[in-house]
């Protein structure tokens, strides 16, 4: 059973940084993409970044483009999502997904159902 699990959110006030975590269990996720989206009620899931299987094909959104940093570490079976200059507009539920796919590339990267599993989430939320 593949399990995906978050860490690392919390409070953080405008300006500062955050560094999320997604360790996966039940799959080695070494050909495999992986990505963030998130999420805030009322709207659909957003995406944030992606990184391909050897971490060298990364895509983000306009909006966090300059400041989000994606990474892997295939050996620890995670990923992670270095945040910095937060801003309020960035609260949110932050989901890790893994495309089952193995070595196959998506131009729909940004689409939410190229991914097959999905973490609980971890909550940012960024005060003014």
């Amino acid at each position: 059973q593949v399990r995906l699990v978050e860490s690392g959110g919390g409070l953080v006030q405008a300006g500062g940084s955050l560094r999320i975590s997604c360790v996966v269990s039940g799959r080695t996720i070494v050909r495999h993409a992986m990505c963030w989206f998130r999420e805030v009620p009322g709207k659909e899931r957003e995406f944030v970044a992606t990184i391909g299987w050897r971490g060298d094909s990364l895509y983000y959104s306009d909006s966090v483009k300059g400041r989000f940093t994606i990474s892997r570490d295939n050996d620890k079976n995670s990923v992670f999502l270095q945040m910095n200059n937060l801003k309020p507009d960035d609260t949110a539920v932050y989901y890790c997904g893994l495309r089952a796919a193995s070595l196959v590339w998506s131009d729909r990267y940004y689409d939410p159902t190229e991914y097959d599993y999905w973490g609980q989430g971890t909550q940012v939320t960024v005060s003014s």
